[in-house]
This record gives C-alpha cells, structure tokens and sequence, in this order.
C-alpha cells in the first residue's frame, strides 16, 4: 500500500491527517521534505500506532521535533511481519540514506577467497561481489591484506595454481612459483588430476573445518615417508604443516570456544562513533574493520549499534553467533529477522564473563584507539581545509574539493580522471574515470577538459539540479572547489563551460607546475585576480600537492590499465569458435596472431582442431575485402 498527501498540509497536521487512515499492520514508513528528500525511514509492528507518536507534537528531542516540521510528504509500505519490516527499512536505508537515522558508511564489498571449478584445475583467488562464477566461497575477510596472508599461506600449504585461466592454457614450463614450492605445476602435469584433486580438498577442509584434520593427515604422511627413509618427501609435508601453524602462531586472538561468531564493539568520544567489527572463522581471526556510521548526537548507543547491524548485513552471510558490546533494542526481533534472512539459527549475545567476553573487550579497546585515531586526523584535517579556505577566498572550509586531470600517450587510449576530498581525506568512493569520446579532442589537453567537464556537471544537474545541499554530517554532492591541472588557458576553458551550462556558483582554481617542474613553486590561478604563490612551507600548500598527484596518478593508473587491456587483446579472440584451445594451437602453429592473419586457407585448416569451415572464418575475419 502507497499513499500521498496534499502539498497543503506539513508536519503535525500532515501527520494526524494520515493516521486516520493508517491499518493497524506491520510495516515501513517514510517520511519526505518539500523538496522530495528522504528524512527518515522507520518500521513498526503497528502503524497506525508507531506514526500516532509523531503527531502529538510534545515530547520529542530536538532531533524528532525538526523532523516532525520539515515533513511534507509520507510514504507506507505494510509487510507480512515485524521481522520482515525491519529486514525492508535496513534495506531502505541503506539505499536512500535519510538525513535523520542512523547510517552504515560501507564504500566497498568484503573480500573472500575463492577456489574457483569453472575450469578442470580449480584455480585459488581473492574475490569481491557478485558470487558469479562457480567454486567455493570462504569469507568474509577485513581486508585484502588479510585475504592476501590468507593465500600466501594456502599457497605454501596446499600447492594450488592461482594463475589466470589465459596463463594456464599458454604454460610450456613451470613458472616461477613452482620454483618455489608454492604450486604444483598441474599447468605442466607435474601433478596428477586425482593428487591435485586431493590438494585442493585439504584446502577447502582447512578453510572450512580449521587446520586440525588437515595436519593430522599430513603428520601421519610424513611419519610414514619418514619411516620409508623418503625424506624429502617428508620434508615437503613438515613445510607444509609449518605453513598453517604460521596462520595460528600469527594471529592476534584465536578462540578456543568460539568457532564462527562476528563481534560488534561501539566507542564513542568527541561527537563521534566508532564500531569496531571483529572476523571469527574455523576458530582464527580473520581480520577486524572499523566503521565510524554518521549518527545523530541524541542516538543512544543501543539505537546506534541495532540500526548498524541490521544495514551491515543487509548483503552479508551470517554467523550462527554475533556477539555485542552493548545490548540492542528488540534483540529478539533482530534474532528472529536474521534467521528469516539467512535460513539457519542466528543468536545475538552481550557476554558478561569467560572467553566470549574477553573477545568483546579486546573488540572495544580497538574501537577507541580507532575513534582516538580518527579524531585526531579529522581535526588536522579541519585545519588544513580551513587554510584552503583562506587562500582561495572560500566563505567557509570546503567539505566537498573535486580535481581533474588528464592521461593519454599522443591522443591514444585517453581518459579523465576526478578524485575528490573532503573532510575525512580522500573519498575514494567519489572518484570517477572519463574515457573520452570525441575522437577529435583526444590529445588536446583543452578539449578533454571541456568533456570531462560538461559530462560531468551536465550529468549533476540532472540529478540534483543546482545548489543542493546536504546536511553537515554528509558529504555534499556539489563540489565547494574544482582544482584543474593546469594554469589560465585550462582555468578559462573550464569556466566557459560552466557558464554554458548555467552554472555560476563553483570555484575554480588552475594549478600550474613551476619552472623545471619543481614542487614548492607551483601557481594558482583565479578568476578576477593575479596568480599567485604559497609560502614554501605553508602546509596548505603540500596539502593541494598531494590533491594534485593524486589526481594524476588516478588519471595515470586509469590510463595505463585501458592501455594494458588494449595491448592485452588479441584478435584470435574477437572469432567466434575460438577457445582457448584453438586458439594455444594457432599460435603454436604459426608463432603470432599476425602470421595467422597472414597465412592461407588451407594452412589455417592443417592446424589441429580447425575445421575447414573454421578456417575459411578465421582468413574471412583477417581479410574482409576478400569476400
């Protein structure tokens, strides 16, 4: 059920309006301004009741109050159950991001190993979002350094390839790795089918069960080597032991109690929340991360810590156990809707004593040193955007400063790239890539500003429309300041553009590298006034420096990664019917791609597995004049 209500009424009146109206079911409901925003999402076993709150006008913080009187629209959504009502508004949140509830700041996907069966020899690798391609899954890790431990440590332990499929199929010698005892070269049937087979078995019995079973076994093999006098057979199983044993020596907290559990601990200091999130698989520490959610200053830490989980697993798998460092409104509720979401037993536990306990304290001492950390740096960096204020004649310290460059090697594979900072540093989530599209423009450093310019601003108006802004807590989605690369010509370019679009109210400021390229002696450029120079020392200065190499080495990667890929391409496989199989025998056969264009018919179809229809195709595609 949608409703919508007359533009005439707001807030209180708005509200009571609607409650006549209103079942006595479960349900979401939204809560919009006059512009179309999205104020706050909530849920309730009882709408009717829960929305009846809002509109007695008394006893509200000021946090509800303000959000009770920018309220100009109201949106219900009625489910089956409470539980799956709070399932829908972790949802809703996430995605809307409502200025007045509790948000998860979550830019990335965790990382997870995969052991990749797309292929006949199963490949070990890292792997982010969609679980595409068939294998198992064993995750999630805190980070990529985590996961990257992970598979040098399987690497040594189990012997499995992690080599593309593409360098697999063109191995005629064992590559390096095997050199050093960390494949088994199955590329080059240095390896059984079947013993490979067993390798990668004892790898997903490792990630899944622990490293007990898998020791065991691999004990009793060198035992029996040992006992055989094959020695270096022994010796290959006692380094591989010695491998997983590095896993467990090395981790900071492995639990002897807790099998797989995620811990949740919550500091706050200064204004600011820290929760600290705590990875427990097959017993080890599978790395930490903390979130630091924008939250009102009136949120209890109950309120906080039950609306982050219920986002933070809005697209995670579940533990069977979660343990909490504060205890949390409806946990059965919470319990109950994680079940439903995740198809086996979930329990929540706030442990007062024993191991559990102790995971949750250490948990919490990360979460302050953290919050500790990030307090420090955000006032540091309120400094720093306060001195870009002042030199660049800012109203106020910019919250949002986008830079521009451009990349390309004589016109070839060009790209723009934007990076954007604000008040918590780099914001990598923002940063944006522009490969360019006019033919014409490529290699011209103003004409690949102007369209990196007009795609981009063109693109904010329509979505935003201009001058929107955002509360203090957000990021704004219009910049405060646009830094270009480059002196007056790039500046005046980048005006001319903003004004054909209308837009009047963006600073622009041009940086230009100074006599032989040295750093420290770089001009700025502004409309209406000189150019001008920052103190050598000033930090300010190396602070737009930095802005400015990260927007070329953004631009510089962007580019070199298009030009990899285009040197990567070989024109055997842009024909259909060409695998990799074929595809290993053509080149074989002929050495390169451009003597397979080069040779006849019948030479294409004496290669082994090209049919000679394949191979009048394959002359075809090299030849299309010929047809």
């Amino acid at each position: 059920m949608t409703e919508s209500e007359s533009p005439q009424l707001e807030g209180t009146e708005l509200i009571r309006d609607f409650c006549t109206r209103l079942p006595g079911k479960p349900g979401v409901y939204r809560m919009y301004d006059a512009k179309g925003n999205v104020l706050y999402v909530g849920k309730a076993r009882n709408l009717k009741n829960r929305v009846s709150n809002y509109a007695r006008g008394v006893g509200h913080n000021n946090r509800i109050a303000l959000m009770i009187s920018l309220t100009a629209h109201m949106e219900f959504v009625t489910t089956a159950s409470e539980a799956e009502a709070l399932l829908l508004e972790s949802n809703l949140i996430k995605k809307l991001k409502p200025r007045f509830n509790v948000i998860l700041r979550d830019d990335k996907s965790f990382p997870y190993i995969l052991i990749a069966k797309d292929h006949p020899v199963p490949q070990l690798a890292k792997h982010r979002g969609a679980r595409n391609r068939k294998g198992s899954y064993f995750g999630p890790f805190a980070s990529a350094n985590a996961v990257n431990q992970a598979i040098n440590t399987l690497q040594k332990a189990f012997l499995i390839r992690t080599c593309s499929d593409a360098t697999y199929e063109n191995r005629t010698r064992p590559c390096l790795l095997y050199q050093i005892k960390r494949c088994s070269a199955p590329c080059v049937s240095f390896v059984t089918p079947e013993d490979y087979a067993g390798l990668v078995a004892q790898a997903e019995t490792f990630l899944s069960r622990g490293g007990g079973p898998v020791k065991a076994e691999l004990a009793q093999k060198m035992e029996e080597a040992s006992n055989l006098l094959d020695f270096e057979t022994a010796a290959r199983y006692r380094d591989r032991i010695q491998a997983m044993s590095f896993v467990t020596q090395s981790q900071g907290i492995n639990p002897q109690g807790v099998d797989e559990a995620d811990v949740f601990a919550l500091a706050q200091e200064g204004g600011q929340t820290c929760v600290q999130v705590f990875f427990f698989r097959t017993g080890q520490n599978w790395g930490n991360r903390a979130y630091f959610p924008r939250t009102d200053r009136y949120a209890s830490e109950s309120e906080i810590l039950a609306a982050f989980l219920g986002q933070f697993y809005d697209d995670k798998p579940l533990p069977p156990l979660i343990l909490l460092s504060h205890d949390v409104e409806e946990r059965e509720l919470l319990e109950e809707a994680f079940c439903t979401h995740a198809g086996h037993k979930v329990e929540i536990l706030v442990p007062q004593r024993g191991e559990k306990k102790m995971l949750v304290d250490h948990a919490v001492t990360n979460a302050r040193e953290a919050n500790g950390r990030k307090l420090a740096e955000t006032s540091s960096q309120a400094k720093l955007l306060a001195g870009v204020a002042a030199a660049f004649g800012l109203d106020a310290p910019p919250r949002r400063i986008e830079v521009y460059d451009n990349s390309h090697i004589q016109g070839a594979e060009a790209v723009g790239g934007m990076i954007v900072a604000g008040t918590d540093g780099f914001m990598k989530s923002q940063y944006r890539k522009f490969n360019i599209k006019q033919p014409e423009v490529a290699g011209d450093d103003f004409g690949m500003m102007r369209e990196v310019l007009t795609r981009r601003f063109s693109r904010l108006l329509r979505e935003t429309g201009e001058g929107v802004e955002a509360p203090e807590s957000e990021t704004p989605l219009w910049p405060d300041l646009v830094l270009i690369d480059g002196g007056q010509g790039q500046l005046s370019a980048a005006r001319a553009v903003l004004e054909e679009l209308g837009i009047h109210n963006v600073p622009l400021a041009g940086i230009a590298k100074g006599p032989d390229r040295d750093a420290g002696r770089e001009h700025f450029y502004q409309e209406g006034k000189a150019s001008f120079m920052l103190e050598a020392r000033d930090p300010v200065l190396y602070y737009v420096q930095r802005l400015r190499d990260e927007a070329h080495r953004f631009a510089i990667g962007t580019h070199r990664a298009r030009r990899s890929r285009a040197i990567g391409i070989n024109p055997l496989d842009e024909i259909p019917g060409i695998g990799p199989t074929r595809k290993k025998a053509l080149l074989q056969s002929f050495g390169s791609a451009k003597a397979v264009g080069k040779a006849n018919v019948a030479d294409l179809a004496a290669v082994d597995g090209v049919s000679r229809q394949l191979a009048q195709a394959i002359f075809d595609h090299f030849h299309p004049d010929s047809k």
